[in-house]
């Protein structure tokens, strides 16, 4: 065979990627005679650009599409991108910003047409590198978020609960970003540490003064001006610029100290404005003086405290920022510089107790980063409690599953404890809301009006308070008094509203198109549309990360039992986050992100995949570049591999022509109609072994499990001891036959986790059909296993190693042939051992192999012993016996010292609390093998004395 002495990873990929897609061969459609099996792609945003996040998500993902399809069933990847609203619009507005411009010199239209600009010169860039990952989508069914079709799904799912009354506008504290001027939610504003402080401020009791101050002036010095002379109280804040908006100050009803202070009212310092003292139970007494300031329009547990004791909601902020006339001599100040300046003066009226350090968690926008602002802001909410009840129940039920199961219950308390979505957003970029405005119907009296909706005969008007329309449609004029007065809510809809109908609306849910002239609906292709939605609905497994269980996962099971009544997938498989060696999450601004496209520029997709694979447990990832080593090592075990056993099938075509190979289809008959020996016994038992426990991974979604087994199996049970045995016995035809059907079989295996050089490989071995795409699956062989087998071949394995042992321990080269000799435990140990004398002093390079009758030592020989037999190797006349001994004698010191040095890490408190459980369970690795090193050391240095 013409097979390259080494593997070429680029020329693989881009030829049989390339082969795939031109054949159509990741394309999925109804067929009643398969079982589907559907995963729709959790929407990269169209301004992604591929990190190791997407390379594992999407990893996971094509390793269970290519399994199932191999499997024999009608496999979809639904793929498709999102149009990150806040994200894609900040993307534009910095290109925009180069050119001198913003947003507003375009207008909104102009503005959106530039979006669209962009996101057709750069929106697939991902689509692109998801194809250079290997991912088998179906691509001709690519989604977008905001495409025509799916925005009516968008509209469709408003409207619906606007008609049911869960959609209102309210007055609440949400997450602002001043950077964007948008609201958020709380999943998009993580928080994070930072160091701050704790202030501790005077607010002064009112009419309780006990010297007169010094009036204040213009041009007086600050220490004319110290009021500490009047009796205050001490509240403390770790935000003392919205003290501005407080209204009121809170104690603890059962904290004796400020008892007697309750029902009284303090003068707000800066503004004095008289705002009263309050006792609730939620005021923490713990916590900084015990004494708290109450400022509703901008803290979310002032809002409940401000509703709760009917306080005024003082609003002290624009949306920049910047704060407003409420913040009186502060006014136009940025909110930091206002904190300055603030501080600065309560500390010149003696009003600034004292400054701790306190360290805070933060809300920041999970686009720019900016600090997140609690506002008082009127916003569009959904009323998730309704929603949220049989989505509970779906879970608890078991008809959704969690994979690893500890996060049903993450998910299940969220769900609990859920809180109204606010949807709104105060952006250009996305869905707009379908509410219209109308300025005449507010003035029609509001029986006639009544009695003009009534008239109304379409189902896309869903009118609200006068003046207020919900539409489907777009609307140029009033449905209900014609007016062409009315004007559309300036606010987009929250991303997450258009990625929670994902699993259906990619279907092309509600199949409400049109034709191209608008005249009649699209009858045949919405009949198609809703029978794929009927075959691949509900979806079959999901493959996300944590950090988007309640974004996404949650939401998009409301959805799916609102609006299509059934659950959306049956699996969530939620995977690790991917960290650094140190356990910090690899992130571009921190540093330490490691580029997946120069992975596979230096190791190779296939390395990238099995590696990412192979590290995918049931917690966090912990990644280093030389990690991908592995993977590329591993490549190339397979090559060289399978080049071996291409070479010598290729030169033993004349005794076993190429159709023989492939006429064994059953291997069962094969395995009991010939007698063959221990190594192909072995060898065909381990693989029907090894691959019950594969699929048992797979279909558990342990996919890091499956992936190390097929690497122990090829790398070390099928190439390092059955191949190496097989190289002496390439003439034997069923050593061949076996060799190949193993061969085979291990790449079908292999395949969804490494498709690129496994197609290669497999397209140069005897098979049937045009791509290893389609497998099939390997079946379990019940009958081929033969723990027998399996247990005798051990008991040989276990000998040839401790006879590798004992070369290594004295320094003897592989190429020294040696004599050695053993004694069997057993009689039935003896026959195993004659019957495979060859195969013992082939894979030991022995010279001579001995069987003892009794038990008695040679002199000059050093030992070992298995569970089934004694095991000494002669070294006389081979070494010098005074220079082995100094020699393991300073390798006992050496490797006593290093141990010595393990063992007193290992037991550091600091070291076990900050290092992450890979690296822990390594160096305890590393301890057990020193120790066993070092019983070894010293057993020889006796021997040799």
């Amino acid at each position: 065979m013409d097979i390259p002495a080494q593997y070429n990873p680029g020329e693989a990929e881009d030829k049989w990627y390339r082969f795939w897609e031109e054949r159509g061969y990741f394309r999925a459609q109804v067929n009643q005679a398969k079982l589907p099996f559907c995963i729709v792609i959790p929407p990269p945003n169209v301004t992604g650009i591929l990190h190791m996040g997407h390379a594992l998500n999407n990893t996971i993902q094509d390793i269970l599409i290519r399994y199932q399809r191999m499997r024999g069933l009608e496999a979809l990847w639904m793929p498709g991108t999102d149009h990150a609203g806040i994200a894609t619009q900040n993307v534009v507005e910095k290109a925009l910003a180069q050119e001198g411009l913003k947003r507003q010199d375009l207008g909104r239209e102009g503005f959106l047409k530039r979006v669209w600009q962009w996101k057709e010169q750069y929106g697939s860039t991902i689509i692109h590198q998801l194809k250079k990952l290997g991912a088998s989508c179906d691509w001709q069914r690519t989604r977008f978020t905001m495409d025509e079709e799916y925005s009516s799904a968008v509209g469709e799912a408003f409207v619906a609960l606007w008609s049911e009354g869960l959609i209102y506008q309210d007055d609440k504290i949400i997450n602002w970003c001043p950077r964007c001027r948008t609201a958020l939610s709380d999943e998009e504003a993580p928080h994070q540490e930072i160091e701050g402080c704790l202030y501790y401020i005077r607010y002064p009791l009112k009419n309780r003064l006990i010297h007169s101050p010094q009036p204040r002036t213009k041009k007086s010095k600050p220490r004319n001006r110290k009021l500490s002379t009047f009796e205050h109280i001490v509240v403390a804040t770790t935000r003392p610029e919205t003290m501005l908006g407080d209204t009121a100050v809170a104690v603890n009803p059962g904290d004796k100290r400020y008892k007697k202070f309750v029902g009284n009212k303090v003068v707000l310092p800066l503004i004095n404005r008289e705002i009263k003292i309050i006792a609730d139970k939620m005021v923490d007494m713990k916590f900084g003086s015990g004494a708290v300031k109450l400022t509703p329009a901008h803290d979310p547990n002032d809002e409940i405290l401000g509703k709760k004791h009917k306080l005024d909601f003082v609003n002290i902020m624009r949306p920049d920022g910047c704060l407003n006339e409420n913040a009186g001599d502060y006014k136009d100040m940025d909110r930091f510089q206002a904190r300055e300046a603030v501080l600065r003066d309560l500390k010149d009226r003696g009003l600034l107790e004292k400054v701790e350090p306190h360290q805070l968690s933060a809300g920041h926008c999970y686009r720019c980063n900016t600090l997140i602002e609690p506002y008082l802001s009127r916003q569009w909410f959904v009323k998730m409690k309704p929603l949220a009840e049989p989505a509970i129940e779906a879970v608890k039920k078991g008809r959704i599953r969690f994979h690893p199961k500890r996060w049903a219950k993450v998910y299940l308390n969220w769900m609990e404890n859920i809180q109204d979505w606010c949807i709104s957003r105060q952006i250009w970029w996305g869905h707009r809301l379908p509410i219209y405005y109308c300025r005449e119907c507010e003035k029609i009296p509001l029986n006639e009006l009544r009695r003009m909706i009534s008239a109304l005969d379409s189902e896309d008007i869903k009118p609200g308070k006068p003046g207020v329309i919900v539409s489907r449609k777009k609307l140029d004029k009033c449905p209900i008094c014609g007016s062409s007065g009315i004007y559309q809510e300036e606010d987009v809809l929250d991303t997450w509203f258009s990625s929670w109908l994902w699993p259906f609306a990619t279907f092309g849910w509600p199949f409400s198109g049109h034709q191209a002239d608008g005249k009649g609906p699209k009858t045949e292709a919405c009949d198609i549309r809703r029978k794929e939605l009927d075959y691949f609905y509900p979806t079959s497994a999901l493959v996300t990360a944590p950090e988007i269980l309640f974004f996404w996962v949650a939401r998009m099971i409301m959805a799916g039992l609102k609006f299509v009544k059934k659950i959306p997938f049956k699996d969530v498989c939620i995977h690790g986050t991917v960290r650094d060696v140190r356990g910090k999450k690899m992130s571009k601004s921190l540093g330490n992100a490691i580029d997946p496209l120069e992975i596979i520029a230096e190791f190779g997709t296939d390395a990238l995949r099995f590696s990412l694979a192979s590290c995918a447990g049931q917690g966090d990832l912990f990644l280093s570049k030389e990690k991908f080593a592995m993977g590329r090592n591993f490549a190339n075990k397979i090559w060289n591999a399978s080049r071996l056993v291409l070479i010598n099938l290729a030169q033993a075509q004349g005794q076993t022509p190429a159709e023989t190979f492939l006429a064994h289809t059953d291997l069962c008959i094969f395995f009991q109609s010939n007698n063959l020996a221990l190594p192909e016994r072995w060898i065909l038992s381990r693989f029907y072994t090894s691959l019950k426990t594969i699929n048992r991974n797979l279909n558990n979604y342990r996919f890091n499990d499956a992936a190390g087994l097929l690497y122990a199996f090829l790398w070390h049970e099928f190439c390092d001891w059955y191949l190496e045995s097989a190289k002496s016995r390439w003439e034997e035809e069923n050593c061949r036959l076996v060799t190949y059907k193993v061969l085979e079989k291990s790449l079908r295996l292999l395949h969804p986790f490494m498709p690129f050089i496994t197609e290669e490989l497999w397209q140069k071995l005897p098979h049937t059909g045009d791509s290893i795409l389609f497998g099939p699956w390997p079946h379990v062989q019940e009958q081929i296993i033969d723990k027998k087998s399996e247990s005798e071949m051990e008991s040989l394995m276990e000998v040839v190693k401790a006879i590798r042992n004992l070369r290594s321990v004295i320094n003897l080269g592989s190429a020294e042939a040696l004599r050695v000799c053993l004694y069997p435990h057993c009689s039935n140990f003896r026959k195993i051992i004659a019957a495979n004398r060859a195969w013992i002093i082939t894979l030991a390079k022995l010279e001579q192999l001995d069987i003892l009758e009794k038990n008695v030592r040679p002199k000059e020989t050093i030992s070992d012993v298995t569970a089934n037999a004694d095991i000494y190797l002669y070294f006389g006349g081979l070494i010098d016996i005074n220079s082995e001994q100094k020699r393991i004698k300073a390798s006992i010191e050496r490797q006593a010292r290093v141990l010595k040095i393990k063992q007193e890490n290992i037991c550091r408190k600091d070291f076990l609390k900050k290092a992450p459980p890979e690296v822990i369970k390594k160096e305890k690795a590393g301890i057990a093998e020193l120790e066993g090193a070092l019983r070894r050391l010293r057993k020889m240095s006796d021997e040799l004395s």
